[in-house]
């Protein structure tokens, strides 16, 4: 039987320690405990341990799932079409994975007919792979500038996904340029856009990435064991 308990409790002090390492507060980061395709009785077992921020994949998941567990943050982290837009815009604390204005567009029609500003982060491949979603480094300050005339949206930071075969060294150096682009973003001063988030490392690599400064970590099998990857 999975215990999440101790799963979150290992977690927990190994982020501790890294955030120490790094000289950070550990309380100045947040941990996303990704849920996708997991029951929703082991959620509520990590709701009961004290967790309050959920990561989600797919927007009907997120959907069915915002339901059934009220009074917690429920996160998108995964690739979203602006076709499924409309199932989240009213759920979502926080959308991590915009990565071009035309999905940026779509947010803000939604958000403005129910009258809500939509927090969200940029997705950047920061790795270059072609497997990968995102902007790429160099098109990133630009989308920004873009999406920061929409009034309904605003953007928290940046968020990207690391090469899971890399050591945690090469893994932190790609961390690393990513905390190097959202300060260059912040110094652009661009009115409505706040560097104030960065969400990257996961369970085999948060971290580097908390050594990188990252302010959120999502992990999901490290808590809740491997994903059923035939739901």
């Amino acid at each position: 039987m999975m215990d999440i308990a101790a799963n979150l409790n290992m977690v927990r002090e190994q982020m501790r320690c890294a955030a120490e390492t790094a000289g950070r507060k550990p309380e100045s980061i947040r941990l996303i405990a990704v849920s996708k395709t997991k029951p929703v009785s082991m959620i509520r077992e990590a709701v009961a341990c004290g967790v309050r921020d959920f990561g989600e994949n797919r927007p009907q998941e997120l959907a069915q799932k915002f339901v059934e567990v009220p009074n917690v943050r429920w996160h998108l982290i995964g690739q979203l079409q602006r076709n499924k837009v409309k199932l989240i815009i009213d759920k979502a604390f926080l959308i991590h994975s915009v990565d071009s204005l035309a999905l940026a567009e779509e947010i803000e029609k939604r958000a403005a007919a129910i009258d809500k500003i939509q927090d969200v982060l940029i997705q950047v491949n920061i790795s270059g792979e072609s497997t990968k979603s995102g902007v790429s480094p160099e098109e990133a300050p630009d989308l920004c500038r873009k999406i920061s005339l929409l009034p309904h949206i605003r953007i928290l930071g940046l968020m990207t996904i690391s090469v899971k075969d890399f050591s945690e060294d090469e893994n932190r150096a790609l961390f690393a340029k990513l905390q190097e682009l959202a300060k260059k973003i912040e110094q652009m001063e661009i009115p409505g856009v706040f560097m104030q988030e960065i969400s990257m490392g996961m369970t085999h690599d948060y971290t580097a990435a908390i050594l990188a400064g990252a302010t959120m970590v999502r992990i999901g099998s490290g808590i809740f064991g491997e994903r059923n990857t035939k739901i």
